[in-house]
């Protein structure tokens, strides 16, 4: 509401629109007057009807907003405010939650909605998350107010808030999430099912970019003497081709060892923690984690 008085104010004088409230505990005779039984009571006053009029539509800033234009033919205005989680509306959601190149959670709430306002703080996290691991992952964290645009809500089943419905890539009818409602069930059940390892709040999960037979052979490549590491590195190699070229670090460390000895993981670790600790872009940050991830296998 007090965004909406924003909005007024910033429409200027000659739009003729005010956005007002009144204590009607503490002035009871004017809540009264005008016939309020419960709070909040919102009414109208057009100019063309000082007895008012009840206000029935949604109480979130959308709903206000499309009100008062409709109601005064002014062109009020509330942005958005910055979010990590993409905001759906029907103009947009079916270009990205029925997208078929992308793995979309998306949430129907209404703004009234307690156990949706306690979601807040865990599903802005997720999104933060979701958008740390960049578009090439296809993953989205979205949601929207299916209180203001209830065709959607009606369109997908939703009979209470919150909902939240999986669409996958392969699956546009979309599925319904059942899990827990913490950052951590969220994560879980999104690195799951479209294989990405991110972990709660941004950054990866302790194996991302890892394999479990090149830490083993990494394991095996550190005890070993000479003539054993030449015998694992050849092995190491091998995996490398198997798994696929993101592990290829796993080879540029092994021949940084054969070059430098010993000691290069933990320096090359203690570099990189630096680095990661300073002002490396969101990339880079992400790509010293990857590389953190397999030196600690080396250790």
């Amino acid at each position: 509401y007090t965004k909406l008085g924003a909005a007024a104010k910033a429409a200027g004088a000659n739009s003729g629109v005010v956005v007002a409230k009144v204590n009607a505990d503490a002035h009871n005779a004017l809540g009264s007057r005008f016939g309020v039984q419960g709070f909040p009571t919102i009414k109208f006053f057009p100019k063309d009807n000082k007895d008012g009029e009840e206000y029935n539509s949604g109480r979130d800033g959308e709903a206000f907003v499309k009100f008062l234009n409709e109601k005064t033919g002014s062109s009020l205005f509330v942005p958005r405010e910055a979010t990590s989680v993409t905001v759906l509306d029907a103009s947009n959601f079916d270009s990205i939650a029925l997208d078929k190149t992308k793995d979309v959670l998306v949430e129907f709430y209404a703004p009234w909605c307690g156990h949706c306002k306690n979601l807040v703080p865990e599903y802005t996290k997720l999104g933060a998350a979701a958008k740390a691991a960049g578009a090439n992952s296809g993953v989205v964290v979205a949601k929207v107010n299916a209180d203001a645009h209830n065709a959607l809500g009606s369109r997908f089943g939703v009979q209470g808030f919150p909902t939240i419905k999986f669409f996958p890539k392969d699956n546009k009818d979309g599925e319904e999430y059942n899990s827990g409602r913490d950052g951590e069930a969220f994560v879980k059940f999104l690195n799951e099912k479209t294989g990405t390892k991110r972990a709660f709040g941004g950054g990866f999960a302790a194996d991302a970019g890892t394999d479990e037979q090149l830490n083993a052979l990494a394991q095996e490549f550190v005890a070993g003497d000479a003539a054993t590491r030449k015998e694992v590195a050849s092995k190491i190699e091998a995996r490398i081709v198997e798994a696929g070229a993101e592990f290829k670090y796993y080879g540029k460390v092994v021949a940084k060892i054969n070059e430098k000895g010993d000691g290069y993981v933990a320096k090359e670790t203690a570099r990189l923690e630096k680095m990661a600790a300073g002002k490396a872009s969101a990339s880079a940050k992400d790509s010293i984690a990857l590389r953190l991830n397999v030196l600690k296998h080396f250790a």
